[in-house]
């Protein structure tokens, strides 16, 4: 058999057994398939940090560069979201999805392997090609194969999946550890990776019949202005990386800076004139839209510094890898509970402007008094520092369905796609400042100095949160859903 016709061979979708397809509840199978996807994928964003100071010894190297194992899954992932999501489209989406679990499973296993830090951080780009592949599809493959009836629900589910996945991660990588090795923290993605592979293959519908086409007819995606962004962030993030004490030339941490603003400056000029631009300008321009593109950024910011510093404070204060996993995992799994249902317990009438602006200031309270308080010695108990990181992740919880719901009502509805593709990149984006900026903070002033002004300056976003939460211009839409 030639190439091309074993590549139309594997890239043709196998439909569901008869079995299967034919249960008037299949479609929930489909859906519990995408929620190992979007488990795996968010339990990968949270579980990394608390390998940090085992990494940073095992291999020798300064927190600045062990961050890189965070950071290189995040920049490839944000660069390749969009284009995978157009590339789907020719190939098939339960294709590219079952695929994304190959991938991830495979460079999982080859992280934990991994005998240098290069290796490890080229591993953890590899996983973000599989991440992407099922991130890109998940939400259209709930679309594609559940009832319009049941569509709601199906999106709570999923929510409800990552946030499982969010929560848990800190402390199970704090068991493992503790308790295993910091090997076990990649490694436990390969099960999940061959679950998801036979459920994808079993009980997913077929988003396309036969082989895909040999060309898409669709305008051409706009891979000078990917190319742009991907270099403008990640030439900032060497910049704070290189700030932070990672080994570059002296000569990096003036050209870094530089080159990112004339990038920067090269992606504006680009978008302005792209037929079919990655950022749209004009929906930017939208009102509403870029002010909610800013506090979806900062949620995600606040979200993850904590996240990433809590684990050094605790260890700086004599708290155990494990206790302090349990520690960590109150933020997200406060965020996860308030995004999914902290809404019910707010009054009826306020509106979304109104939720945005109490979860940022609450959470803003909560960044305050994890700065103040101690961060907990062995014989403090858990409540005093469990008390802020719920009150933070509760807050949180909060502000980003609500901001979120503001931005997709503000932009029109023909736009929704690449609306949701612009939150989903400054949520990217905002997840890689805030494992960056601790690191930096630490650097610059140490643990206990540095930590607090990190989350002091935290609390001050979280205020310009407050003041950028506003409702949505003339333009908007009267629904639009509410996406953690």
């Amino acid at each position: 058999m030639n190439t091309p016709a074993l590549a139309a061979r594997l890239l043709t979708e196998r439909p569901r057994p008869r079995g299967i397809a034919g249960w008037r509840h299949a479609h929930w199978l489909a859906v519990g398939t995408v929620c190992l996807g979007a488990f795996l994928g968010q339990l990968t964003a949270s579980v990394t940090a608390l390998v940090f100071p085992a990494l940073g010894r095992h291999f020798g190297a300064g927190f600045a560069a062990v961050e890189w194992v965070a950071l290189a899954y995040l920049l490839v992932l944000v660069a390749l979201l969009a284009p995978v999501g157009r590339l789907s489209d020719l190939v098939g989406r339960k294709t590219m999805y079952i695929g994304g679990f190959a991938v991830f499973a495979l460079a999982s296993l080859g992280a934990g392997l991994a005998g240098s830090l290069g290796v490890l951080v080229a591993c953890r780009a590899v996983q973000a090609v599989g991440g992407a592949m099922m991130q890109a599809n998940s939400v259209a493959l709930v679309a594609r194969g559940v009832p319009g009836h049941a569509m709601r629900r199906a999106l709570g589910i999923q929510a409800a999946a990552q946030g499982l996945g969010l929560a848990l991660g800190p402390s199970l990588g704090g068991l493992l550890v503790e308790h295993a090795s910091w090997r076990w923290v990649f490694w436990i993605n390969v099960p999940i990776g061959v679950l998801g592979i036979l459920a994808g293959w079993f009980l997913l519908p077929c988003t396309r019949t036969g082989a895909p086409p040999a060309r898409k007819e669709e305008g051409r995606f706009d891979l000078p202005g990917l190319l742009l962004l991907t270099g403008a962030t990640t030439a900032l993030l060497l910049a704070l990386s290189t700030a932070s004490g990672l080994p570059l030339p002296g000569w990096a941490v003036a050209a870094l800076p530089a080159a990112s603003l004339v990038l920067s400056l090269g992606l504006v000029r680009r978008e302005r004139r792209a037929s079919r631009p990655i950022l749209a300008p004009g929906l930017v321009n939208t009102p509403g839209v870029r002010p909610g593109l800013v506090v979806s950024l900062s949620g995600y910011l606040l979200l993850f510094c904590p996240l990433v510093l809590g684990p050094v404070l605790f260890a700086a204060a004599g708290v155990p890898v494990a206790r302090a996993g349990l520690l960590i995992t109150l933020l997200p799994a406060a965020f996860a509970l308030a995004a999914t249902a902290g809404g019910g317990l707010l009054p009826r009438g306020w509106s979304d402007v109104a939720r945005c602006r109490a979860g940022a200031a609450l959470a803003g309270a909560g960044l305050l008094l994890f700065a103040v308080l101690p961060a907990g010695a062995p014989s403090s108990g858990l409540l005093l520092p469990a008390v802020p990181l719920v009150l933070t992740g509760w807050g949180l919880g909060l502000l980003l369905p609500a901001n979120n719901a503001l931005v997709m009502r503000a932009i029109p509805a023909e736009c929704s796609a690449v609306g949701g593709g612009m939150v989903n990149m400054a949520r990217s984006l905002g997840t890689a400042l805030g494992t960056a900026l601790p690191v930096l903070g630490v650097h610059l002033a140490g643990p206990a100095a540095g930590g607090r002004a990190v989350l002091c300056a935290l609390a001050a976003v979280a205020v310009l949160a407050v003041a950028l939460s506003r409702p949505a211009g003339g333009r908007a839409r009267r629904e639009a859903p509410g996406v953690a």
